[in-house]
């Protein structure tokens, strides 16, 4: 039982490269002040460190809540600590992509509007997706992941693209192992297994699972993915050749306004639908590769595996928005 004199505390752990650490720092005083909190703790994340000593050191501190400053990556890390915890999360969005606030359609350029509703805002459980990944040394890890996991051109496209360009140009990064992969037409050969089912095998440009379903640039994707539904929504690029690609791209455009607007939805009844990009639904998905492929968690490259479970930690982390 929480000591009622004990005053609430906020704890932040900010990636100072993303975030002005001054201005969100006086935004933090003020709304603990004011709402008669204790003076927040800050936690710093490190150029040698991804985000988890500071993560962990914040968890340990026993706050209130834990506010982000960062993007994806960080929030990814202090997910992985906290999910399961109970104590609440409030994104302060920051960096290039920020795929999940913008899938929860979070305000991204409001600094002041997310330090106030760190203070006062609402709960709501979201789901923490788990990835166990098994490398060619059969060695075994499991990472948490929020917005999707690729293996193929996706997971390349995170490992090779220049920092630097990524961090000024965003998306436009991603043009150079787009063309380079599209070119080479590289598809990987696949064995996976949904739930209890049976072991299927194909061949594709690179597979995506969400827990979310929006990509950069307002992208829908995976149409009926939730973020708090236990349920994972998977895709597999396999296009033949230049027109395949048309075609995916077409999809892509259209998938919005057929599954976001009410006039889409009616239309999407009677018209034929693309089958270039269909997708599936599991609460766990199992992906064997022949050979050590990239894959990607939240944008992050975490090497190369032969073999990647996902499953979901249902209501796992708790966002205050």
């Amino acid at each position: 039982m929480q000591d009622p004199a004990r005053r609430r505390t906020a704890a932040v752990v900010i990636n100072p490269v993303k975030t002005d650490p001054e201005r969100l720092r006086a935004l933090v005083d003020a709304e603990a002040a004011r709402n008669g909190w204790a003076p927040a703790r800050w936690f710093e994340t490190a150029a040698d460190d991804d985000g988890r000593a500071a993560a962990r050191a914040a968890v340990q501190a026993r706050p209130d809540v834990v506010l982000v400053a960062g993007g994806d990556g960080t929030l990814r890390v202090v997910a992985e600590e906290l999910r399961g915890t109970g104590v609440p999360v409030a994104l302060v969005p920051s960096g290039t992509g920020n795929l999940f606030a913008r899938n929860l359609g979070l305000t991204r350029n409001d600094v002041g509007g997310a330090v106030h509703n760190a203070f006062t805002g609402t709960d709501r459980p979201i789901d923490v997706g788990l990835a166990e990944l098994t490398d060619a040394d059969d060695s075994t890890t499991t990472h948490a992941f929020l917005v999707m996991a690729g293996v193929g051109l996706d997971a390349s496209m995170a490992a090779d693209t220049n920092a630097w360009v990524k961090k000024r140009f965003g998306w436009v990064a991603y043009s150079d192992p787009i063309a380079r992969s599209i070119v080479g037409n590289r598809h990987i050969a696949v064995r996976y297994a949904l739930d209890d089912g049976p072991t299927r095998t194909m061949h594709a440009h690179t597979v995506i699972v969400g827990n979310c379903g929006t990509l950069t640039a307002g992208v829908l994707l995976l149409p009926r993915a939730e973020p708090d539904d236990g349920i994972l929504d998977a895709v597999a690029f396999r296009p033949n050749g230049w027109f395949g690609w048309t075609k995916i791209g077409s999809t892509l455009t259209l998938n919005r306004f057929f599954s976001r607007t009410r006039f889409g939805r009616l239309l999407a009844r009677f018209l034929p639908r693309s089958r270039a990009l269909p997708t599936t639904r599991a609460r766990s998905i199992r992906l064997e590769l022949d050979e050590p492929e990239q894959i990607q968690l939240d944008g992050d490259p975490f090497g190369r595996v032969t073999a990647v479970t996902l499953t979901t930690h249902r209501h796992g982390l708790t966002l205050r928005a």
